[in-house]
C-alpha cells in the first residue's frame, strides 16, 4: 500500500496469526521486553466473555502452521501470552477451551516457566492445557529470563512439555538452551555474570531493538542521530497481518509495536474496513514519516533529541511517544498508557 493512499484511512488486512496478551503483569522484569511487562502492572485480566468476543473475531482469519492445524510454529496460528499467562491459569485454561471450540488452529501458550517448581505441578498444568485443546507450548529461554527464573524450572518445563505435546514444543531461543546446558548453569544468573562465563553469547541473540531494550540494553547497540531515521515510514509495521497482538484492554496492536493501538479488537470487522486517521494524528504521522512525528513533538511538546543517539527507528519512535504520553492523555492511539511508564 502506498503512503499516499493511506493518508486518511489505514487499510488493514485481516490477521493470519495473532497473540492474545492476557495481561501485562509478569513475574519478571526482563531487560529486553517489548511490552514493558513486570510485576508492577495491575493484572486487569479480561473477562472470559470478552476473550470469547475477540477470539470469535479472529477465528475465521487465523491460518494454521504450514505443517497442519494440529502443529505449531512461531508466526502461525494463535498464541496466549503476556506478561505471564500462567499467573492466571484458570483464565488461560478457559481461553484455550474457547479457542478449541471455535476451531482456531495451531494454538500455543508462551511462558517463562517461573511456575514450574516441581514435576507434579508442571505435568498437571500442561496436561490440563492439552486436554483443553492447546496444540503446543513456546518456552522462552534467554539470558534476561535467566536473571529471574531458575534454569532448572526452564529445563523441567521443556522436558515435560516434550513428553505431553510431543513435537509441538518450541524453545525460543534454542541456542541459549543448549549453551546454558553446556556450561551447566543452575539457579538464576545475572546478565553480567552470565557474560563472564559466555562472553560472546549475545551475538547469537535475536534481540529486537524496541521496547524496554531501548533503555535497559542500549549500551549493547550502535547508536545513530535522530535524523538517520527521519525518512522512514512505519506503514509496513502498522499494516502487518502476521503475529499481531490483542491485549487485555482489547487494543489491536500491529506486530511488535507496544503502546500503539489501532482500535478495539472486539470489532475487528470495523477495523479492517479501514482505520480513520483523521482523529489519530500520531498514526497518521507514523504512516508519513518518523521525521514528521519528531517535528510535531519538538514543536508541541518540547521534545529534544537524545545526545547519545538511538539504536533503531523503533527507539526514536517510542521515545517520542513516551515523552508525549507523560504530558497528555489525549492520543487514544497511544495505549495502554501504563506501558510508557514501565519502560525503565
Amino acid at each position: 500500500m502506498s503512503v499516499k493512499n493511506a493518508m486518511d484511512r489505514l487499510q488493514l488486512p485481516k490477521p493470519i496469526s495473532a497473540g492474545i496478551i492476557l495481561s501485562y503483569k509478569c513475574s519478571s522484569t526482563c531487560k529486553h521486553c517489548m511490552y514493558a511487562c513486570s510485576p508492577r502492572w495491575s493484572g486487569d485480566w479480561p473477562t472470559e466473555k470478552n476473550i470469547e468476543l475477540v477470539l470469535r473475531q479472529l477465528a475465521s482469519s487465523i491460518k494454521p502452521s504450514p505443517y497442519g492445524r494440529e502443529k505449531v510454529s512461531l508466526n502461525h496460528g494463535l498464541h496466549f501470552t503476556g506478561g505471564e499467562p500462567f499467573l492466571n491459569f484458570k483464565l488461560l485454561l478457559n481461553a484455550v477451551k474457547t479457542a478449541d471450540e471455535l476451531r482456531i488452529p495451531s494454538t500455543f501458550a508462551e511462558t517463562n516457566c517461573f511456575w514450574c517448581v516441581n514435576d507434579e505441578q508442571a505435568r498437571e498444568k500442561l496436561t490440563a492445557l492439552k486436554q483443553a485443546g492447546l496444540k503446543g507450548m513456546l518456552i522462552s529461554v534467554n539470558p534476561f529470563i535467566l536473571e529471574q527464573v531458575p534454569f532448572e524450572r526452564t529445563e523441567r518445563a521443556i522436558n515435560i512439555s516434550k513428553e505431553i505435546f510431543d513435537g509441538n514444543t518450541m524453545i525460543y531461543q534454542e541456542t541459549y538452551y543448549h549453551r546454558f546446558k553446556s556450561i551447566r548453569i543452575r539457579n538464576t544468573l545475572t546478565l553480567d555474570k552470565y557474560l563472564e562465563k559466555d562472553r560472546w553469547a549475545l551475538r547469537y541473540s535475536e534481540l529486537l531493538p524496541m521496547g524496554r531494550a531501548c533503555y535497559r540494553l542500549r549500551h549493547l547497540f550502535v547508536k545513530y542521530p535522530a535524523k538517520a531515521f527521519f525518512d522512514e515510514s512505519c506503514i509496513s509495521e502498522l499494516t502487518r497481518n502476521w503475529h499481531i497482538h490483542v491485549d487485555n484492554y482489547f487494543n489491536y496492536m500491529p506486530g511488535y509495536c507496544g503502546g500503539i493501538s489501532l482500535g478495539d479488537a472486539r470489532d475487528l470487522d470495523a477495523l479492517t474496513q479501514g482505520v480513520d486517521l483523521q482523529d489519530k494524528p500520531v498514526l497518521r504521522m507514523l504512516v508519513e514519516s518518523i521525521g514528521n512525528l519528531y517535528e510535531f513533538a519538538a514543536r508541541e511538546f518540547n521534545y529534544r533529541e537524545k545526545e547519545e543517539g538511538y539504536i533503531s527507528k523503533c527507539h526514536l519512535c517510542i521515545d517520542i511517544r513516551r515523552h508525549m504520553v507523560q504530558q497528555t492523555d489525549e492520543y487514544k492511539e497511544l495505549r495502554p498508557r501504563e506501558l510508557y511508564f514501565n519502560l525503565e
